[in-house]
């Protein structure tokens, strides 16, 4: 178990750390949140550019990367839910798509095949990560400012805005999903042909 999987590792720690001290309804416990997000975001960053300028990359790497993405982000969007912040649908269809190509990576790896992340699939990530951590600041300055007048008139506002990143990220998670079984499938049709040239 080498450093870059380790870091990988850490944000499935970090999914149960984040949603416990959200879950305390507290400054301290939203502060902490955001703190323990922010570090998890940075390990998604760190591991692979640890990987790659180390030499370290690896099959375990490549497929408990993106996974580890998901148990994360899945584990925070199921609490926001739960805590009325976002609608449950939306946390449902980034569930079928993460899940869905989870377990088609897992089969893949079974055939020995190895799928790395997809650029897609990064970008979602990232997009991801900006509306969780809109969402943070969001509980941090309620729990600040929750008898001031200034923050009830623009929390209708902020509320829109979380609704607004809410929609283009499950867009981008659907687009995604598109992407990595469209290369997918042309991937494994150019196989195909190379195996059997003369075919078709």
């Amino acid at each position: 178990m080498n450093w870059p999987n380790i870091l990988t590792l850490s944000r499935v720690a970090f999914a149960f750390i984040v949603v416990y001290l959200l879950l305390l309804n507290s400054l301290i416990g939203d502060i902490l949140a955001a703190a323990a997000f922010a570090l998890a975001s940075l390990t998604d960053f760190y591991d692979g550019y640890l990987a790659k300028k180390k030499g370290l990359i690896s099959d375990f790497g490549k497929i408990m990367d993106p996974i580890a993405d998901k148990v994360l982000m899945l584990s925070i969007f199921s609490c926001l839910a739960y805590m009325g912040l976002i609608d449950g649908w939306m946390v449902l269809l980034i569930a079928i798509r993460e899940i869905g190509i989870t377990v088609d990576r897992l089969w893949c790896m079974k055939k020995g095949q190895v799928l790395a992340a997809e650029r897609a699939g990064k970008i979602k990530t990232a997009f991801q990560i900006l509306t969780v951590s809109f969402i943070l600041i969001y509980l941090i300055l309620e729990q600040m400012a929750f008898s001031y007048d200034w923050f009830y008139q623009i929390q209708g506002y902020y509320l829109s805005g979380i609704d607004f990143l809410m929609m283009i990220t499950v867009l981008l998670t659907l687009v995604s999903g598109v992407s990595y079984f469209r290369n997918k499938f042309k991937s494994c049709n150019s196989n195909s042909v190379i195996a059997n040239p003369r075919k078709g």
